[in-house]
């Protein structure tokens, strides 16, 4: 097996609160640790400098320490969960089922979120190394250019942030179920088409506005949920909730479903559910 790959991202550092727990051959898998739960990284080196990994977090919060300079082009695939992430510009973002980010790990250290406490996806990389001798050497049909791609993608080291785009999603549903014994090279043909959708990707046409919420909004939200879920023996109306945290209704409602993925009134009664069947299992 080449180490070259593990070897480089090791290099770069995932960080202190994470820790390679099993390898075997072309895969390891690392473990995520923090107050507030784990999470498992299981990675796959397709080739020299490629990597594609699937990523299970059953956590609250935790602390990214990783930001490889190496890393030319990385794509991140939400399945199921949520994640909030803050960009360069102090605006935070979110990712929901079906959700993909194009960006290059410049901006990716920093506190990660998970609202909902838990996130599932998956997420391949290109370092700058190793991964573009590879494409020549194996894949050299796609006359790929990785340096040009992130840069038309990713321009300013910009996050590109897809909703629901139809032939990404069902590439990465595939690779949800890539058969257990043809798993690499089925891996390495999906590079290949990955690159092939992407190398003619026109951002205008294929992405929805994604929209950034500011820090002390999400912030304040937060405590709003905080408080209902705390205090499960009082309904509040959203007047009485967007009075407490000073905002309008109107931006407590917008802000509240972006954070959570639910309006408030809907959340609260399905979080009111969840608590009272917990209590019965108990």
């Amino acid at each position: 097996m080449s180490k070259a790959l593990f070897d480089a991202l090791d290099e770069a550092g995932f960080g202190s609160n994470v820790h390679e727990v099993a390898s075997e051959g072309e895969c390891r898998v690392l473990k995520l640790e923090d107050a507030s739960g784990e999470g498992f990284m299981t990675m796959y080196r397709v080739f020299d400098g490629i990597y594609l990994m699937y990523n299970d977090f059953h956590l609250k919060s935790c602390i990214s320490e990783y930001q490889n300079a190496e890393t030319v082009l990385c794509i991140d695939h939400c399945r199921e969960g949520r994640i909030e992430h803050e960009n360069a510009f102090g605006g935070r973002y979110y990712m929901e089922a079906g959700d993909l980010r194009i960006d290059r790990r410049v901006h990716h250290a920093g506190r990660v979120e998970m609202p909902l406490s838990h996130y599932h996806g998956i997420s391949i990389g290109f370092l700058q190394k190793d991964a573009q001798a590879a494409l020549r050497r194996e894949l050299p049909f796609l006359n790929t250019d990785l340096q040009m791609l992130a840069e038309r993608l990713c321009p300013d080291n910009k996050e590109l942030l897809l909703r629901t785009n139809e032939p990404l999603n069902a590439l990465f549903h595939q690779l949800y179920h890539a058969p257990k014994q043809i798993r690499l090279d089925y891996f390495r043909v999906k590079i290949a088409e990955l690159l092939l959708i992407l190398g003619t990707f026109d951002n205008t046409q294929h992405t929805e506005q994604r929209q950034y919420y500011p820090v002390s909004q999400t912030d304040k939200v937060k405590e709003i949920h905080g408080l209902v879920t705390e205090r499960l023996d009082k309904t509040f109306t959203v007047e009485e909730l967007a009075e407490i945290a000073g905002m309008p209704p109107a931006s407590l409602r917008k802000v509240f479903k972006a954070v959570y993925g639910a309006p408030v009134y809907q959340y609260i009664k399905s979080y009111k559910m969840k608590a009272a069947a917990a209590v019965l299992i108990s």
